[in-house]
């Protein structure tokens, strides 16, 4: 565990937002972030990006993580940033798993999504980003 990690719990929402009803990388992603010392809400499915924010700014949430399988990632995953920004919440960050082709991953990073994760990432990588980016927030 990380001395960022030590000092505070962050708390991490993960979300399944739209149609996509397959939500296994979610939930491991989900355990082994828990396995890590992180608070960690899950959506449950077919969420839409309002229900997103609104969870995530009632539970006070450091990042959102969004799963997308189904294709809808350009859509979804910047309207959850916008979503912030009108909320001025844009200090929760947003990232991202699920079947993203590469030429869209600097597309969504451009629109603010902090990062994309694609099937075959180790868990650890995500749980070094997450607590890397999260400690930012309160520097």
């Amino acid at each position: 565990m990380s001395t960022a990690q030590q000092n505070r719990t962050y708390r991490i929402l993960i979300g399944k937002p739209g149609l996509d009803g397959h939500d296994r990388g979610a939930k491991v992603i989900a355990r082994a972030l828990r396995d890590a010392g992180f608070e960690v809400i899950y959506s449950g499915l077919h969420q839409t990006p309002e229900m997103l924010v609104a969870t995530a700014l009632q539970e006070d949430v450091d990042a959102i993580g969004l799963s997308i399988l189904s294709g809808a990632h350009n859509t979804l995953m910047p309207r959850v940033v916008e979503l912030l920004e009108e909320k001025d919440a844009s200090d929760i960050f947003v990232f991202g798993g699920g079947i993203i082709p590469d030429d869209d991953v600097e597309k969504l990073k451009s629109k603010g999504v902090r990062a994309i994760f694609t099937p075959g990432t180790p868990t650890t990588e995500v749980v070094a980003f997450l607590e890397q980016e999260c400690a930012r927030r309160y520097e």
